[in-house]
């Protein structure tokens, strides 16, 4: 079969939804509620909780069982970075389209082999003898024995003598250091064909590639690094649309394929420079080629991030994306030649590739515009820095480096850079230190319940937590009361396997019948606060965190004695913290309406998070907000919190919550049915009513990017308090600066240590203090 991309690609889903797969949309590239991952980069991303066993019972995801989609997939930055590779070659990219298929507990090896040879073979039309497949031929020093069963399934479809082992490295597949893991069996095709290519595989051979790689997961890696079988056994197949493109056309490179030639011709248009030529190497001498393929990726990865909600920024994906952004201007200017904007002029070519896009010319052409002062700044800080350094060759503070890296996006690598020219270098030890601290997980992490151990404690018919407690507290004459909660322990966790009791001095996690504990999950911190067992009330049992995983509500304890199964416990909710949270998710979902009122409806939320002492709301705007913008933003939320008007909640199903109209939510998967909360209508007036009225609302548990961190309370007050007196300072140096010229050098001394130490303040954060008792901090990656 040759043809277009789209038909190709839908021969792929209509295959596999004609055998009974459910065809499910790709999910955005930003990843859903996986802090391990910058990107979405791989098929089975969004599907990781079936996979581990933690998806919610309540979901929709949890009755897949065949599933089909092609996945937006972005591979820069993490463990799977292909950034560098770009443009040297003809076949890496940093976005890519994975289409897959898998199986939850159906169908495993002999099927899934079946189903990908057909499809290549019969109606993909791909020659039989210029096909290949490897599998996993076993390796004796873990233990683990050759996959015979997948190598006789390919003898009987009859690949013959074209079926090779490979070991650990190319043909077994983990999902990370513990987790679900298993064989793979991976198809290469021959472009050249006529020969015996057997030898090129998995040789990194441009004209011999791997194109679909089949997954079997069948053991779990526990944390000791041994193996144990799955009590349910998947299937994860991938297969790259680009490359499958470059073989149906006919192509020797991903880049003479559709979805490729449209924008090389767009880019030769805009430049100075001859036609794309599809030389690379040592034949490539002005990088020229190289500079066509870089520009024409990265506009894809581009376009796709920020259609996802992923803006250059000073952070992580943002971070990431900033650092492609500025690589394809380095090679549009310096190597094309093409004048500025024209980065953003090829989006248009890109919507007629790829699905449509929305705002992305203006990001792109914002960024660019600030690149330059981006770099000032950062320059600016690191010579100021070199001027108080006693010993001007010594090393760098890390803390500098780091808060350059941290708090402006600048790379850390670029930082070498400047220091190098200067003669001086990065205190290495400590900056890797400060990286390691900002990175670390938290310890609550080794007692999350693995997929074993659900599958046993669902096997033993343990009962999913009862939490609706959380929700059941009531207004009495302006104070909030909570209900006292009495629980029995269903279930023992120890981070290895599930226990019936669990001595004294060790962290567990518990699993009780019931609980009031609001778990980590829609932005908001767990709750805080402990136990007590019955007939031992004085000896207490502290919670260090709470987590739902599959169902479960987990309670991370240490123990002050002996715990088992059966024991009842009473729980005693730290209700000081818990307000202090219920405070700061009411105001986020408010300050999500002011900025929408103030910003207008293309404010989109996301992200958040709520702890007991600030908030922290992430949103979409191409620009910066100014101080004006951020006083009636807040004027505006203040307007709601002095009208004091009712918060009203209920439980809805999920396909009548999203019927409400105007209702804000952010991209994740939700449990069905879910809660809604409403700061003064009535849900069941919003229900029938299809106007957007003028009031804040959002589902509770779905509770370019512009960041506000805020505060609340007292604490807001203090807030205000500090920076009225950082302006003080400012406006008292200023009157001096300005008002006579230093009398001697000690006074000219005294006063530019006097600056320096206010520099070191950021003046735009103390008009904020000083104007603003909710706003403390404003950070916009869009300005670094």
């Amino acid at each position: 079969m040759r043809g277009c991309v789209s038909r190709i690609r839908n021969t792929f889903l209509n295959f596999f939804r004609d055998r009974g797969h459910l065809l499910v949309p790709s999910a955005p590239v930003r990843p859903r509620g996986d802090p391990s991952l910058l990107f979405v980069n791989a098929g089975m991303n969004q599907f990781k909780p079936i996979l581990l066993g933690t998806v919610d019972p309540r979901s929709p995801m949890a009755s897949y069982r065949r599933v089909a989609n092609s996945q937006k997939c972005v591979r820069a930055g993490g463990k799977h970075n292909d950034l560098d590779d770009v443009g040297r070659d003809v076949y890496h990219h940093t976005f890519f389209e994975m289409m897959g298929s898998w199986s939850f507990g159906d169908y495993f090896k002999e099927e899934a082999c079946q189903m990908a040879w057909s499809l290549l073979t019969e109606h993909y039309g791909l020659p039989v003898d210029r096909l290949y497949v490897s599998y996993f031929g076993g390796d004796a020093a873990f233990g683990l024995p050759p996959d015979d069963e997948t190598r006789q399934i390919w003898l009987e479809i009859g690949c013959a003598n074209r079926i090779l082992p490979f070991g650990l490295k190319e043909n077994f597949w983990e999902m990370g250091d513990s987790g679900p893991c298993g064989p793979c069996t991976e198809i290469h095709y021959d472009h050249v064909g006529g020969r015996d290519g057997a030898a090129l595989v998995n040789n990194d051979t441009p004209d011999l590639v791997e194109i679909w790689n089949l997954v079997f997961m069948q053991y779990n890696r526990e944390l000791d690094g041994s193996l144990r079988p799955l009590p349910q056994c998947s299937v994860d197949t991938g297969m790259g649309l680009e490359r499958l493109v470059r073989i149906l056309q006919n192509k020797t490179s991903n880049y003479d394929t559709d979805l490729f030639t449209p924008l090389l011709d767009h880019i030769h248009q805009v430049s100075c420079v001859d036609i794309y030529g599809g030389r690379k190497g040592s034949s490539d001498q002005e990088k020229v080629d190289m500079a066509y393929r870089v520009v024409a990726d990265h506009i894809r990865t581009l376009s796709v991030c920020i259609a996802d909600g992923i803006h250059p920024g000073m952070s992580g994906a943002e971070l990431v994306l900033r650092r492609i952004l500025r690589r394809a201007l380095r090679f549009c200017v310096e190597v094309l030649q093409a004048p500025q904007g024209s980065l953003a002029g090829l989006v248009p070519t890109v919507t007629h590739i790829l699905p449509a896009f929305f705002q992305i010319m203006d990001v792109i052409n914002e960024n660019e515009a600030q690149f330059l002062s981006s770099l000032q700044q950062g320059s600016r800080l690191i010579h100021r820095t070199l001027n108080r350094m006693e010993n001007k060759h010594g090393l760098f503070p890390a803390s500098v480096a780091w808060s350059l890296h941290r708090d402006l996006g600048f790379p850390l690598d670029l930082v070498d850079l400047v220091l190098e020219e200067r003669g001086v270098r990065v205190d290495r030890e400590e900056l890797d230190r400060l990286i390691s601290e900002n990175h670390k997980s938290g310890p609550q992490s080794q007692l999350s319940l693995d997929i074993l151990s659900l599958s046993e404690l669902q096997r033993l018919g343990v009962p999913h937590t009862n939490d609706s407690l959380k929700y059941q507290y009531s207004l009495d004459r302006d104070r909030y009361v909570f209900p006292a909660c009495c629980a029995v322990i269903l279930a023992l966790y120890d981070g290895h396997s599930l226990r019936s009791e669990v001595s004294e001095g060790q962290r567990c996690a518990v699993i009780l019948d019931r609980t009031c504990f609001y778990a980590e999950q829609g932005g908001q911190s767990h709750d805080q606060g402990y136990f007590t067992r019955n007939g031992s009330k004085d000896v207490v049992y502290p919670v260090d965190a709470v987590e739902q995983v599959g169902g479960y509500v987990v309670h991370h304890v240490t123990t002050s004695e002996c715990l088992k199964t059966g024991d009842q416990v009473e729980l005693h909710l730290d209700q000081v913290n818990r307000l202090s949270c219920m405070v700061k998710h009411t105001a986020t979902h408010v300050l999500n309406f002011a900025l929408r009122k103030v910003l207008g409806p293309s404010i989109q939320q996301r992200g958040s998070h709520v702890s007991a002492e600030r908030l922290r709301f992430d949103f979409t705007t191409k620009v910066s907000l100014s101080v004006s913008q951020l006083q009636q933003v807040e004027s505006c939320v203040m307007d709601v919190i002095s009208a004091n008007q009712r918060v009203y909640s209920e439980e809805l199903p999920l396909l009548s919550a999203k019927t409400i109209s105007g209702l804000r939510t952010v991209d994740e998967v939700y449990p069905d049915p879910v809660r809604v909360v409403s700061v003064g209508i009535p849900v069941s007036e919003l229900l029938n009513d299809q106007t957007d009225k003028q009031t804040s609302y959002s589902m509770f548990s779905l509770c370019g990017i512009s960041r506000i961190v805020a505060v609340t309370g007292r604490d807001a007050t203090r807030a205000r308090e500090l920076g009225q007196a950082v302006a003080q300072d400012v406006d008292s140096l200023s009157a001096r600066l300005a008002g006579s010229t230093p009398s001697s050098l000690v006074s000219a001394h005294c006063l530019a240590k006097e600056v320096g130490i206010l520099s070191d303040v950021s003046i735009h954060d103390a008009v904020q203090l000083a104007s603003s008792p909710l706003f403390y901090r404003v950070c916009d990656p869009s300005c670094a």
